[in-house]
């Protein structure tokens, strides 16, 4: 048997056990789902009257974020229209009943995504957009918010500041104009750039990373120069870098990292949290940082602009906040805001102040990361324990509880019977962004 086609059974198997052991799961979750929605339905629905009810179009339904901002905005008085691309028409979160009606747009790469968003827009009334964008999405998002000005408000970057935080190296230079602390930064468009770099002009090493989303050689922070020039020009030669696909060269800060998110109105913070960091994050809970925050504050308010921008910080051992990177989008770290009404204003309100996490806010984590993690490390059980007792679920909600059910028992099971079909492998499942992580994916 070929190599090839060992790996296609190994693909195969690991899906069909992957969806055994959700199948296994399906009795005990649609049990916690029958009494949470008896308890629901006898009891009234907690509901705010919006003084000023709004329709709200919110895209990226796949994700959790995206469930938590509708029922942010349903129990906060308001109208919630959810779309999502065809691949995800089976994502769980359609079926809450913070959702008044499901859409399936086209993919944003589509060119007729944009066009198709406008016309939602319409069509429902919309008098908010808010995108709850991917890596590729992004720029996608910012033509829509162009398309539906003067029609519709938009809770997204425009163009223009899209083409500076979406850019590493770009934002690295506007950062750094404002005397805000960065990595050493340079782009990078051919590798022989990297074979003829001084990398004497630095105590510290310098890593890699594609200035567009990488799914695969994101979490490479292989130190350079490498031991040898021979080895770091294999090294680099290995990678897709060229002028269409640039890199940059950053100097590799230690120490620990941070996450924030940020919903900036006209520049100044509605909403801001931060929390501890790492690759794969599946667990958040805030901090206070206050030199991330003037960073944060400084930065959102030399561009002035509306949108949400999340950014990567990793404080070095004297205590400096370097920033990484921005995200034009909402991370996941939003999970923490348990005022629906308050989350609502920070993103529809011009003069609202700026919302933070309540202190002694529980932890969000993520149940089947949680199993898995038990079931790779069975001697973490104490840990596991822990997070689950004193955090909860980003996705469980005993209000609203049809989509913990319909993510495990059809969001996930549909994307893997899918790949299945088609012969396409995945890396990881990632519960968070209702997604299977595939090499070369979004």
């Amino acid at each position: 048997m070929s190599e090839a086609n060992t790996f296609g059974v190994r693909a195969v198997g690991r899906s069909l056990a992957t969806q055994a052991v959700l199948a296994l799961a399906l009795p005990v979750n649609l049990a916690v789902t029958l009494v949470a929605g008896a308890r629901t339905a006898a009891r009234s629905e907690t509901r705010h009257t919006a003084e000023h009810p709004r329709t709200v179009l919110l895209t990226g339904g796949k994700m959790t974020k995206a469930l938590h901002l509708a029922r942010a905005f349903h129990r906060a008085g308001h109208r919630v229209v959810l779309a999502e691309s065809g691949r995800y028409r089976f994502t769980g979160h359609r079926f809450s009943r913070a959702v008044d009606t499901f859409h399936v747009v086209p993919a944003p790469q589509d060119p007729s995504y944009v066009p198709a968003l406008v016309d939602l827009a319409e069509r429902e009334e919309a008098d908010v957009f808010v995108p709850l964008s991917s890596p590729v999405s992004s720029a996608y998002d910012s033509r829509v918010r162009e398309a539906l000005a003067g029609r519709c408000d938009s809770v997204h970057v425009d163009p223009a500041t899209l083409a500076v935080v979406d850019d590493k190296g770009a934002f690295a230079a506007a950062a750094g104009e404002l005397g805000l602390p960065v990595p050493d930064t340079h782009l990078i468009t051919d590798a022989d750039q990297v074979l003829d770099f001084d990398f004497s002009r630095s105590h510290r090493p310098y890593v890699l990373k594609s200035i567009a989303y990488d799914p695969v050689h994101r979490l490479d922070l292989t130190p350079l120069p490498r031991p040898s020039h021979a080895q770091t020009r294999a090294f680099v030669s290995a990678l897709p870098i060229s002028a269409d696909n640039p890199w940059i060269l950053q100097e590799l800060i230690t120490g620990r990292e941070y996450c924030t998110h940020g919903t900036v109105r006209d520049g100044e913070l509605t909403a801001y949290c931060c929390c501890e960091s790492s690759a794969f994050q599946v667990n958040y809970a805030a901090v206070d940082k206050p030199e991330i925050e003037r960073w944060v504050r400084t930065f959102t308010r030399s561009l002035g602009a509306t949108g949400q921008m999340s950014f990567d910080f990793i404080e070095s051992a004297d205590g400096t906040p370097y920033a990484i990177e921005c995200n034009p989008r909402t991370h996941s770290a939003i999970t923490l805001f348990d005022d629906p009404v308050a989350l609502s204003r920070a993103y529809l309100d011009d003069c609202a102040p700026t919302l933070t996490p309540a202190v002694g806010s529980r932890a969000t984590y993520w149940l089947y990361h949680e199993l898995w993690r038990l079931a790779r490390a069975p001697w973490q059980v104490r840990e596991r324990w822990r997070v689950l007792r004193t955090g909860r679920d980003a996705i469980l909600d005993v209000r609203d509880p049809l989509p913990f059910l319909l993510v495990h028992h059809l969001q996930i099971p549909s994307l893997l019977l899918g790949n299945l079909v088609r012969g396409r492998d995945w890396l990881r499942i990632d519960f968070n962004i209702g997604k299977l992580v595939e090499p070369a994916g979004d």
